[in-house]
């Protein structure tokens, strides 16, 4: 019996009578492409990575099942479910060949035989045995759209969210350029929103959160793009010649695009950042915050400082370095990186050469 024949007659009935699948809110996926394949001369790619299994509940990422045929032992596909495990950031994953089920803990180091597969319920315990509230509401609200569904995209917005959920009030991202940073940003200011958190942290009210650029092209993207998976009414796009003609800044909406020159700029050298109440925003996006946002000197230092209630989240492709290390001191460590090394690896970036000109 070969490995396709296992799994159609003996590893996904094991997995329905555990309940995956049919427990509300459990899903099993299958054949699940975490890479691309790197991209290799000529255009062809590398081998993607593919999980068998994906098991999901709760629209969290449980657990990974590597299957092989009958006739293998259960051990022969526990590297690569180790492997796979470790790059999604999972906990616990599974080896089996429809008869015998073997469970790896990536956290534990534990792993051996066990009876059959748990079921969603006790792998959610095991897996968030420390859950809190937010928590619990942010990992309830799928993600919107077709953009922020790649692995490590998923993983810089969940460990976002568990920061907020811990209340931490500043959070870097620090992810290369072309992986999607903002695409990242608006499913956690998605998640935040449908969740109704805001910074009394008491589901009243919807969070009102400003998106931080230093460029007008890069605030027009987020505003028409990857944050138009936000009603049109909630979106504001904050600009000198609105608020000269209507008085005053917006107030009305939820989500507010600006660049800094904007919020610097005001009558009477009064910025128009100052017309805002200091707790006016619960959360704040600061996207390229390594231009200088974070530096005592910097553009967006008066800015940060003043909206210091809100929980401030930097996004940055650049890596800690001496010309960056004022924004690292400020926001703390990244609580999610990827790399370009990475990007290229996976097959989701083109790989490059550097030529130097003389």
């Amino acid at each position: 019996m070969n490995e396709s024949e296992t799994r159609a007659e003996y590893i996904d009935p094991m997995l329905k009578a555990s309940g995956w699948g049919e427990v509300e809110g459990s899903k099993v996926l299958r054949e699940f492409r975490i890479t691309e394949g790197k991209i290799q001369t000529g255009g062809t790619r590398a081998k993607p990575e593919i999980a068998d299994y994906i098991l999901v509940y709760k629209n969290q990422k449980l657990a990974v099942i590597e299957a092989k045929a009958l006739e293998l032992p259960a051990t022969e596909g526990a590297a690569q479910a180790k492997a796979y495990a470790g790059k999604l950031h999972i906990e616990y994953t599974f080896a089996t060949n429809g008869k015998e089920v073997y469970q790896i803990s990536m956290k534990s180091g534990q792993e051996g035989p066990v009876e059959k597969f748990p079921t969603p319920d006790e792998l959610w315990s095991k897996t968030y045995s420390d859950q809190n509230e937010w928590k619990e509401k942010f990992a309830a609200v799928p993600i919107e759209g077709d953009h922020g569904k790649r692995y490590y995209q998923e993983l810089a917005i969940n460990n976002a969210l568990d920061a907020v959920a811990e209340e931490r009030s500043r959070i870097l991202l620090t992810m290369a350029t072309g992986t999607g940073k903002t695409a990242v940003a608006a499913q956690i200011a998605w998640k935040l929103f449908q969740s109704r958190w805001n910074l009394k942290r008491d589901g009243t009210r919807r969070p009102r959160i400003l998106f931080l650029a230093d460029r007008n092209i890069l605030a027009d993207q987020a505003f028409g793009n990857d944050f138009s998976i936000f009603p049109s009414d909630a979106r504001v796009r904050i600009n000198p010649l609105d608020i000269r003609k209507k008085g005053g800044v917006p107030m009305g909406g939820s989500i507010f695009f600006t660049i800094f020159q904007t919020f610097m700029s005001g009558a009477n050298n009064a910025p128009y950042f100052g017309e805002y109440p200091p707790d006016f925003f619960d959360f704040i996006i600061i996207d390229e915050c390594h231009r200088g946002g974070a530096n005592d000197e910097g553009n967006w230092r008066g800015i940060l400082e003043y909206f210091s209630p809100a929980v401030q989240l930097g996004l940055t492709a650049t890596p800690k370095r001496k010309d960056n290390i004022d924004t690292y001191e400020y926001f703390g460590n990244p609580i999610y990186i990827y790399s370009l090394k990475e990007g290229v690896n996976d097959g989701f970036l083109t790989p490059f050469k550097v030529k130097r000109i003389q």
